[in-house]
């Protein structure tokens, strides 16, 4: 679908004053959702980093807010609009104003737009209208026609700065350091070595230091053509599940003698194999198979052992596994990574990122029950049925 016709589809909405979702779909495999009322976007999800997003515009129009002592549940944000539905929550409580609201889908809208753009440059974007959610008592609305306006002038910005291959949500790290101290003055190389960490994202470090994210790249622009600094990417930050003092809703009790084995793993034939054997040796087993839920889910969950795919969308595996490796509950939970390649070089990565085994597929009984009987402490009981072994294609080289 070429530029024209996108923007085109964005026009019809509006005269058709349509409700429902407008999904844009990229052949990367990028999803971008903006929720329309009555004609008019009344908000957006999707990009790289949605908690990302979420809290750093929460940091800058919410700061009364501490998002990290919010107390989520998983059914929170189960559902697309997850964010817009904390926001409404947190209007109800009467915890945030509806102007800081305006701010939030306003910036939102832009920055998803924006992303759109730069992602996909309108080609090959697949665009299809859904009715299934609409949101009845839109807190905020948003023209059309000026987002669009205010998203073409933005790019236009972004590609006369020489940035059109610079993407706001990839993180700068100093690769060089000796030669960044030889073409900078003492403090500001103090500035450069506290900020530009390879954990912050340029949209971040902006927010950080109170600036629009253009004149922060363009200003980094010259070290990265040089090699002194590299942008890398950077997993997204789920929120922390937690379970609130008044939730009705409790998970049950885990029980002592049988362990949880967890499968992170965005195959579903991959996740019924395991699940198979696992429970078939009495074993308790949970499969997350959307890698962005991974994180909050183990860490809801907390396996006694962890089954984690290599290639997954948005997060690897390798990703997923420096996340963990930083929670202290996880420090010594053995990870196992998933794979269809069995190279030198997985491995080595792998274990630098702190996995404890590597395991190949196809997976069948006798590999994972070997795993299992090496890092499990306690007695793994006999397959409570028969079984034969099953194998599992591999998705695809890793």
């Amino acid at each position: 679908m070429e530029s024209n016709k996108i923007l085109d589809e964005f026009k019809t909405c509006t005269h058709l004053q349509y409700n429902g979702q407008l999904i844009l779909s990229s052949s990367k495999g990028h999803q971008w959702t903006f929720y329309y009322r009555l004609g008019r976007i009344v908000w957006a999800t999707g990009g790289t980093h949605p908690f990302r997003r979420w809290r750093r515009f929460m940091a800058q129009y919410c700061p009364q807010i501490n998002v990290d002592k919010i107390q989520l549940r998983q059914q929170d944000i189960a559902i697309g609009y997850w964010d817009y539905r904390l926001l409404e929550i947190l209007y109800k409580k009467q915890k945030i104003q509806r102007e800081q609201i305006n701010a939030i889908v306003e910036n939102t809208l832009a920055e998803l737009l924006f992303d759109l753009a730069q992602q996909t440059k309108f080609v090959a974007v697949k665009c299809e209208r859904n009715q299934e959610v609409i949101l009845e008592a839109p807190m905020s609305f948003t023209s059309a026609d000026m987002s669009m306006k205010q998203m073409q002038d933005s790019w236009n910005l972004w590609t006369q700065a020489g940035l059109a291959n610079v993407f706001p949500e990839l993180a700068p790290v100093i690769r060089r350091p000796e030669q960044l101290q030889e073409l900078v003055s003492p403090p500001v190389y103090k500035n450069f070595v506290t900020l530009i960490n390879g954990r912050l994202t340029l949209r971040e470090l902006a927010a950080k230091m109170k600036q629009n994210v253009l004149p922060v790249s363009r200003s980094l622009l010259p070290y990265v053509l040089k090699g002194i600094i590299e942008l890398v990417e950077v997993p997204d930050l789920p929120l922390v599940l937690a379970q609130s003092p008044n939730n009705s809703i409790s998970a049950p009790p885990k029980k002592a003698h049988a362990p949880l084995i967890a499968c992170v793993d965005d195959s579903p034939q991959v996740c019924k194999m395991l699940e198979d054997i696992i429970t078939s040796h009495g074993l308790r087993f949970i499969k997350i198979q959307d890698a962005v839920q991974a994180l909050p889910i183990l860490i809801q969950e907390k396996p006694d052992l962890v089954f984690l795919d290599l290639i997954m969308p948005v997060a690897s595996g390798y990703e997923i596994c420096t996340q963990l490796r930083r929670i202290s509950t996880f420090t010594n939970t053995p990870v196992i990574i998933l794979t269809g390649n069995d190279g030198l070089l997985d491995r080595v990565r792998a274990k630098v990122v702190g996995s404890t085994d590597f395991l190949t597929k196809p997976v069948n009984t006798d590999k994972v029950m070997s795993i299992l009987r090496k890092y499990l402490s306690v007695k793994i009981p006999s397959p409570m049925h028969s079984q034969t072994c099953l194998d599992v294609a591999p998705k695809g080289i890793a």
